[in-house]
């Protein structure tokens, strides 16, 4: 059996419909990738919002609500440095949104972390946060496990980009190799596509539904490459496949 997920990340909406950001409308270009996603993959398990949902607007949390309701299937999110969280946690309150937390999904443990500060561009894991994450991880027995989060843990070879990743990556990490049943780590905020391994575990980094930052820039540079989403099949002996898919304007 394959459990199949799709991943949108960095929607960074606006209460404005017709708002852009670096030169793209976000709205009508989530609608564009929504509408892609759901003409290719119209049966999903779940859908994963790995956070910067609004663009520091909690206007945009509507338009957020109305589209992923509609596609009648969990939606599990978590927030990014550009997310309100009580306004947030109040705008997609009850189905089908879940925020944080763990689910298990086929074979497989999902475990959604949040890694945002207010006022900060990077990210930390707070105590809590990782001991939600070792508990999820160590109660799910023989399950593999897919641990998502909205910060990078790894350089990703820019100068500007890697000064607002996870800044207590070292502890995330220990975790993780205490758990030999990870079998990947996924996340946003970098706005382009990462495909890595270390120590047998896969590292996922996925490009925005909307604007792109250019790979291995020292300085921020945006990369004219389209809006994409990510595809996550995960198959019950534990093997993981994955593709990012790029939406045309």
């Amino acid at each position: 059996m394959t459990t199949r997920l799709i991943q949108f990340t960095d929607p960074h909406l606006y209460g404005d419909a017709a708002a852009t950001l670096r030169g793209i409308a976000t709205l009508p270009a989530l609608e564009r990738v929504i509408a892609h996603a759901r003409a290719r993959y119209p049966d999903p398990s779940a859908y994963l919002v790995t956070g910067d949902l609004v663009q520091d607007d909690p206007g945009g949390y509507a338009a957020l609500r109305r589209l992923l309701a509609a596609l009648d299937r969990p939606v599990h999110c978590i927030p990014g440095n550009h997310d309100l969280i009580a306004e947030m946690r109040a705008a997609l309150a009850g189905p089908p949104f879940v925020l944080g937390g763990h689910f298990d999904s086929g074979a497989w443990r999902i475990v959604m972390l949040d890694s945002s500060v207010p006022g900060t561009a990077s990210g930390t894991l707070a105590p809590a946060a990782l001991a939600q994450l070792d508990h999820a991880l160590g109660t799910a027995g023989t399950r593999p496990a897919l641990v998502c989060l909205h910060h990078h843990p790894v350089d990703m070879g820019s100068r500007w980009l890697d000064q607002v990743g996870l800044v207590n990556r070292d502890d995330f990490l220990a975790v993780i190799d205490h758990h030999p049943n990870v079998r990947a780590v996924l996340w946003g905020h970098v706005h382009q596509e990462f495909d890595g391994v270390r120590h047998g575990v896969r590292l996922l980094a996925t490009p925005s539904t909307c604007a792109q930052f250019l790979p291995g820039a020292d300085d921020f540079a945006v990369d004219p490459k389209p809006p994409a989403y990510r595809v996550v099949e995960l198959h019950d002996d534990g093997r993981l496949e994955t593709r990012v898919e790029w939406v045309i304007p």
